[in-house]
């Protein structure tokens, strides 16, 4: 093609250098020349035309080609996305699988730890309530031991002091404020007692709290992430699937 523009580019330069015939448009210009450089034109344009002519020819060679390879790769990419899809199937399987049993485990270790904790939780209290109950006895028996003893004393007092009239009114007095002082100390005693059995049912109750909060705590970790698809995940044990009745 270069030779065929170079051929055309001199002929036209031949043309326009050509002399001009007078009063007419037209030109006098080398025959010999511009016959070679026509030859050139001739020779040159054949073989672009023949290369032309074969690429026609082969074009439905080269787009049957170009579709039988389209093909082959479509087939090559249909099969390979199956291939990864099938792997990612089996995968999100196999972590299904591991998850649901990581979940079992965690679950039946929640449930020991539950199980575990409400039996401490029990004997403690048991434990806590008898000794409560022990020394609420102790110092009721010693409440009322003290009440009695005041009261007897004060009996005495009141019957020694009966005796001399110019004191009777004096013994009364004193007689009361012993009586009244006794009685007092029972309710001293008393109250002591209750809140001690209070104060060691609060320990009892802040135990058991601290207990159900970790247990709460270890369920909403475990079924925090859902199933798969987004939604809630099953309850694997329990009626109710809230971890109450485990406590139960």
């Amino acid at each position: 093609m270069y030779r065929v523009f170079e051929s055309l580019d001199a002929l036209v330069t031949v043309v326009e250098e050509a002399r001009g015939v007078p009063m007419t448009s037209n030109c006098v210009v080398p025959r010999g020349d511009v016959l070679d450089l026509l030859d050139d034109v001739r020779e040159a344009i054949p073989a672009e035309l023949d290369d032309a002519q074969d690429v026609l020819d082969r074009r439905d060679e080269i787009v049957g080609e170009a579709e039988r390879e389209a093909e082959e790769t479509r087939t090559a990419a249909t099969t390979e996305s199956d291939e990864l899809l099938a792997d990612a199937r089996a995968e999100a399987e196999r972590l299904v699988s591991e998850a649901r049993e990581e979940a079992e485990r965690t679950l039946a270790e929640a449930r020991h730890q539950a199980d575990t904790m409400i039996a401490d939780g029990r004997q403690e209290y048991e434990e806590v309530t008898a000794r409560a109950r022990h020394d609420a006895d102790r110092h009721v028996e010693a409440g009322r031991a003290a009440h009695d003893r005041f009261v007897a004393e004060g009996q005495q007092e009141q019957a020694r002091l009966v005796s001399q009239t110019e004191v009777v009114r004096a013994a009364h007095a004193q007689s009361a404020q012993i009586i009244d002082t006794a009685e007092g100390e029972a309710d001293r005693l008393r109250q002591e007692c209750d809140g001690y059995v209070d104060a060691k049912l609060a320990e009892f109750e802040d135990t058991l709290t601290k207990a159900l909060t970790t247990v709460s705590r270890g369920r909403s970790r475990l079924w925090k992430g859902g199933s798969p698809n987004g939604t809630p995940a099953p309850a694997v044990y329990g009626r109710t699937g809230t971890g109450m009745d485990l406590i139960d």
